[in-house]
């Protein structure tokens, strides 16, 4: 899935370079391209205008290799722009991410116009490996095998005004059947906390108010440091960062998901009642195949003492149908979990092989149009459950953050959008008081639809915010930057829950 928010308008300078970043997978990619283009800009290229589809002097494909037909995608996407590079002397196109570090020399074969190929270790190298591949006029190949330098320590365009991704570790643990992601991102390395802390401190001074902590096992922070409670206690210093209004985290994994870090989530003023955990399946046999270390007694009880500790807690998951050997059976002890669990909204995944893992090699590969049946199965479950839970936020006051671009109809509709603290999407009349993306604004849920809120009646308050004051600040002077500079418009919005193939898939556990 391309993200199109790395394509904001901007305006080329005579004799600048100018770059597009194309983003799949999951939101650790989004935040590498956030890094790429502080990289890329920091060198001194301006971003290309929106919808310029291959125009620029440097395209560059940040990739995904979770899915079955990834390469197929690159490749065709790789294919439509020979043509154009053949006839723009200078223009160079780049693969980097998880497909990269996979495939490594085997792209430079299948597509030789690339002129760079760099792995998910080495994304601080993209700016030399340009301009080598430049001067020696032959591709540069160059895949690390561990990581050289922590993300955080690059130069970053954050998308938004208000709200950041946090990167507290990267890399992951564990071997489920299913993900390549440890052969690719590697093993867990945490980021000290003090360095995280002053990340986000820097952040908040610069007037974000809203952050996500992010990791492939988010929770399992520590593990690298010895400090078995180490993410608790991370939750628990966020609170104390005044002027941080709201804190999330994305992806947990049930195995460690301990009593202390619910805790610290229903005990800390700034952790918002939201929470994202992977089950993938319902039946204990299947968990067994997946290599997942819980079972399903073990994850309802996880979600139980979420409840019971934060009632209104909204709680959303990733489930897996038709992995291999999956019977009527494990697919029903699924559907009985679900109905359980009652979660929020779910990303639900037709299996599908990836190359690399042991489970493109298991026996028991299930049919494509069983496993479409009892997708659609389960998509109507959830679906009326995700209905009836939105339907018991009607009545209730809730303090919404406001978005922009995330209400479609908006414009149409004399209505703005917000997320809530559990993350709901809210649309609710436009007050007549001025509101800017960032700010916050008090209203009453009048109607629930599956997928959203609506507020239709009039706004109780309205409560500028630095973040508001920060978007406010950052547009005027994009607007201000005389013709031929980079306008660099932002995309404002809280990192939000990404459509399916670039769900938290990849990285949630």
């Amino acid at each position: 899935m391309t993200h199109s928010s790395d394509r904001s308008p901007a305006v080329n300078v005579p004799g600048t370079k100018s770059y597009e970043i194309r983003t799949y997978g999951c939101q650790m990619n989004v935040h590498d391209s956030e890094r790429l283009s502080g990289l890329l800009e920091d060198a001194g290229y301006v971003r290309a205008p929106e919808g310029s589809d291959g125009d620029a002097d440097v395209v560059v494909f940040n990739t995904c290799a979770v899915r079955e037909n990834a390469d197929n995608k690159l490749y065709g996407n790789l294919g439509r722009l020979a043509p154009m590079k053949t006839t723009r002397p200078g223009m160079q196109i780049a693969v980097g991410g998880c497909l990269a570090q996979k495939d490594r020399e085997t792209i430079v074969k299948k597509a030789p116009w690339v002129d760079v190929v760099f792995g998910t270790h080495n994304i601080g190298k993209l700016p030399v490996l340009l301009e080598r591949a430049r001067v020696q006029e032959e591709a540069q190949i160059e895949i690390a095998e561990s990581l050289e330098a922590f993300p955080s320590t690059l130069p970053t365009r954050r998308e938004s005004a208000y709200a950041a991704w946090v990167s507290i570790s990267v890399g992951c643990n564990n071997t489920c059947t299913f993900c390549i992601v440890p052969a690719l991102r590697g093993k867990e390395e945490d980021r000290r906390p003090g360095d995280i802390l002053a990340e986000i401190e820097a952040l908040v001074a610069e007037g974000v108010s809203e952050i996500t902590l992010l990791g492939q096992n988010v929770n399992a922070y520590g593990s690298d440091l010895g400090d078995r409670e180490a993410f608790s206690k991370l939750l628990r210093a966020c609170g104390e960062i005044e002027g941080l209004e709201r804190v999330r985290f994305t992806s947990p994994h049930p195995r460690d998901f301990t009593d202390d870090v619910i805790a610290a989530m229903a005990e800390t003023r700034n952790v918002m009642p939201q929470l994202h955990m992977p089950l993938q399946s319902g039946s204990d046999a299947v968990l067994r195949a997946m290599r997942r270390s819980y079972r399903q007694e073990r994850f309802l009880g996880i979600i139980e003492k979420v409840r019971a500790a934060i009632p209104h807690a909204a709680i959303s998951t990733d489930i897996i149908v038709g992995f291999p050997g999956e019977t009527e059976e494990d697919f029903e002890q699924t559907m009985h979990t679900v109905r359980e669990a009652r979660f929020a909204n779910a990303f639900t995944f037709q299996y599908s092989k990836r190359p690399g893992t042991p489970a493109a090699e298991m026996e028991g590969q299930i049919p494509k149009e069983v496993v479409q049946e009892r997708y659609m199965r389960l998509v109507a479950l959830q679906e009326e459950i995700s209905w009836e839970e939105n339907k018991k936020q009607v009545g209730r006051t809730l303090e919404v953050m406001v978005a922009e671009g995330e209400g479609r109809k908006d414009g149409a509709t004399h209505r703005l959008s917000g997320r809530a603290p559990d993350n709901r999407l809210v649309h609710f009349t436009k007050p007549e008081s001025e509101v800017r993306p960032g700010d916050v604004v008090t209203v009453e849920i009048t109607y629930a639809a599956p997928h959203h809120l609506l507020a239709e009646g009039r706004t109780t308050s309205v409560r500028r915010t630095r973040s508001g004051d920060a978007w406010e600040k950052r547009t005027r002077e994009a607007a201000a930057k005389p013709a031929g500079v980079l306008l660099g418009l932002p995309k404002i919005g809280v990192p939000e829950p990404l459509p399916e193939a670039a769900a938290p898939g990849c990285g949630s556990h």
